[in-house]
């Protein structure tokens, strides 16, 4: 058998998978920071048809947390991700803006030009800034570094 360690084919094949690996990964990541965006846009206009907001929406909070942190969901929904959630909707909203093209498959397309390519843990520390141009900045700053 002859040893593939150091031919041509073998490295275009690895080269292939690793570079669908990244791909996949990248579509992950955006696909879940688009629902959280999701997730905290309907959160904050149900708040907002709420009569006492800080009341009703810590009630809110506690009952879809105890829904969703289940076997089909999981973990990842508790009541501090879930205000965090809000938190990052309020925080993009401005820059981004989301349609859900039909209720029924649930399909989320991004409207303008601005795409989430960071990870939802790169946006929970980028939204602790609150300045929007410096929030910009290392949102590049983010974008440079992981492309290396």
């Amino acid at each position: 058998m002859k040893d593939l360690q150091n031919t041509q084919l073998l490295q275009n094949i690895s080269s292939l998978l690793d570079n669908a690996r990244k791909k996949v990964a990248v579509a992950v990541n955006q696909t879940i920071v688009l629902t959280y965006y999701e997730i905290g846009r309907m959160i904050v206009e149900d708040e907002q048809n709420g009569e006492n907001r800080a009341e009703y929406g810590k009630a809110v909070f506690k009952d879809l947390s105890l829904h969703l942190t289940d076997k089909r969901f999981g973990r990842g929904f508790s009541v501090e991700n879930l205000d965090r959630m809000r938190f990052f909707y309020k925080t993009y909203s401005e820059q981004i803006s989301l349609t859900l093209l039909t209720k029924s498959s649930n399909i989320i397309q991004q409207t303008t030009s601005v795409n989430f390519n960071l990870s939802w843990s790169h946006y929970l520390k980028l939204m602790r800034i609150k300045d929007p141009n410096e929030r910009k900045f290392y949102e590049i700053e983010n974008r440079i570094l992981l492309t290396f």
